[in-house]
């Protein structure tokens, strides 16, 4: 089986649906299971027309959950037909593992969708509704596939939730640009966002899913891949899980489930109080899981702007499966494990401002000798160029001494990471100097420096999307510091490790007047090694 072309204008959802499910059950955890909350919630879901006609498996009391999350153009239902999905993605509840389980579906697989034939995968929906979807998925790609529930969402419905919720901190890889002239070249959808850490909204009025909206950023594609996509998607989902707790949900819990109801269709069962009592049970006991997504088992081939020569094997696929069904054993959610050169402490839980609840260090160890680690390459000149081209910052620059052998920074004054557009259009952004709006009501000074993966000047051509980011703020513990580090004293260095499935999306390190990090590539394709050891260099610029 492989990946079939894809439409310029194809519709993107996965990691974006995902999030409307967890937020929607983290508010509706909230609440107690009383039969007066859980019946208004049940009205508040009833505001869409339940699909018609869905096949689902309803669990036993207690046992874990399996959502199908759908992302469309059109609303089920509606005018002509049921729309185009270009998001399949599966998302496994289980208050047994530590993990909520991810796994998306690729929209453009060749399939032999029953009664219909040869064809994509999102065709199912578009020729026979949820049910033939699900059928096809069963037969076609995972063995022994079932769903619990169904849930259905479009464009507006997702922008009007991210503006419900109070907008989402994403940690932005690189500038994301393109102006819709009317020329082949830019005939694609607007976006015109910064790299950096920030806040991102839904946009509104003639705006909403606007070209610097998290709608627009999720949707992009243009210039990388589709499985690159998805990762974007699924770090937005983890970003906007990491911003919101049930305790700060709940304030807004009647609102937001309204909101839910009005724009998200399911499948009967979750338009009574059974169905939701038993989602909401399970979801109060996985509110504190983190977010682990299961890659699908793409096969030999290289994926270049969507290009359609990636396969698979039924026998990877129900590997794949079995993974996503499978729990996650670790330590208690919540806790902070720090280890030094003396010993392991495991710290409480994290207050609001994210630091430990309690402090114990070992002892310090002098710095190891310099030399250089493997798959890393000194580059201490274009850091400090780099740091030079900031400015001002309003606080010390720190850059690492050791960069990936085959990165480069992206530098605006020699066109460096341009994608075809005019030189204006990035020079601010790399490297860039601007202020966090943060959730304090403050506005920090902050700075980000991006890498890309290849030759400077071609990689928009290649597809990869493969950049990671370096930056600096005064703003000690946003978002995406503040839960989940597993602390290591690296040469004289206390740092800050964040994983997401066992590899490290982000390394954090904080002196006394700000902290800095590094970001992996979408795909967390840094070794795990090598984004220690890029963070244990980092140096003071002069």
């Amino acid at each position: 089986m492989k990946l079939m072309p894809t439409t310029r204008f194809g519709v993107v959802w996965r990691g974006l649906v995902a999030f409307v499910v967890v937020v929607g059950c983290a508010a509706g955890a909230t609440a107690t299971a009383g039969l007066l909350q859980l019946k208004g919630v049940a009205e508040d879901f009833s505001q869409e027309a339940a699909l018609k006609g869905v096949k689902v498996q309803l669990p036993a009391p207690g046992k874990p959950e399996t959502l199908f999350l759908i992302g469309v153009d059109h609303r089920y239902g509606q005018g002509d037909g049921v729309g185009n999905t270009d998001t399949m993605m599966l998302v496994h509840i289980n208050d047994k593992s530590s993990t909520i389980n991810l796994l998306s579906v690729p929209r453009d697989l060749e399939v032999n969708i029953p009664g219909v034939g040869i064809s994509k995968l999102n065709a199912a929906y578009a020729d026979g509704g949820p049910n033939l979807l699900l059928r096809t998925i069963r037969q076609q790609v995972f063995p022994g596939f079932h769903v619990n529930h169904i849930l259905v969402i479009d464009f507006a419905g997702f922008a009007k939730l991210i503006n419900e919720i109070g907008c989402v901190y994403a940690d932005v890889d690189h500038r994301y640009y393109n102006y819709n002239d009317g020329t082949i070249g830019t005939d694609f959808s607007n976006i015109d966002i910064q790299p950096g850490y920030q806040k991102m909204c839904g946009g509104g009025g003639s705006n909403l899913g606007g070209a610097n909206t998290a709608l627009a950023f999720v949707r992009f594609r243009h210039n990388d891949s589709d499985i690159v996509r998805e990762s974007r998607q699924q770090d937005f989902l983890r970003w906007a899980k990491q911003d919101f707790s049930t305790s700060q949900l709940a304030s807004d819990e009647q609102t937001l489930l309204k909101t839910f109801g009005a724009n998200v269709q399911t499948d009967p069962s979750l338009h009574k109080l059974d169905g939701i009592d038993e989602l909401f049970a399970l979801a109060i006991n996985a509110n504190g899981s983190t977010i682990k997504s299961i890659p699908f088992p793409y096969g030999p081939g290289v994926v270049v702007g969507g290009a359609d020569d990636l396969s698979f094997s039924e026998t990877a696929s129900a590997h794949a499966y079995r993974q996503f069904m499978t729990p996650t054993v670790a330590p208690p959610a919540g806790t902070t494990t720090t280890t030094t050169t003396t010993h392991t402490t495991t710290y409480g839980k994290s207050g609001k401002s994210g630091k430990p609840s309690k402090k114990r260090r070992g002892k310090k160890h002098a710095p190891a000798p310099p030399t250089v680690p493997a798959g890393l390459r000194a580059d201490p000149g274009d850091g400090r160029s780099q740091a030079g081209q900031l400015g001002r910052t309003g606080f010390p620059v720190y850059y690492p001494d050791y960069v990936p052998d085959d990165y480069e920074y992206c530098f605006a004054i020699t066109g460096d990471c341009s994608e075809g557009y005019a030189a204006s259009v990035y020079a601010k952004s790399y490297p860039r100097r601007y202020k966090i709006d943060g959730d304090d009501g403050k506005k920090h000074a902050a700075y980000v420096m991006t890498l890309v993966y290849g030759t400077p000047g071609t990689q928009g051509d290649l597809g990869t999307g493969e950049y990671f980011t370096v930056q600096g703020t005064t703003w000690q513990y946003p978002p995406i510091l503040r839960s989940g580090a597993v602390v290591k004293r690296v040469r004289g260095k206390l740092l800050a490790e964040y994983s997401q499935g066992g590899k490290l999306a982000v390394v954090a390190w904080h002196t006394k007047k700000a902290v800095y990090w590094i970001s992996n590539t979408l795909q967390n394709t840094i070794p795990n090694g090598q984004m220690v050891e890029i963070a244990a260099s980092f140096k003071r610029a002069p």
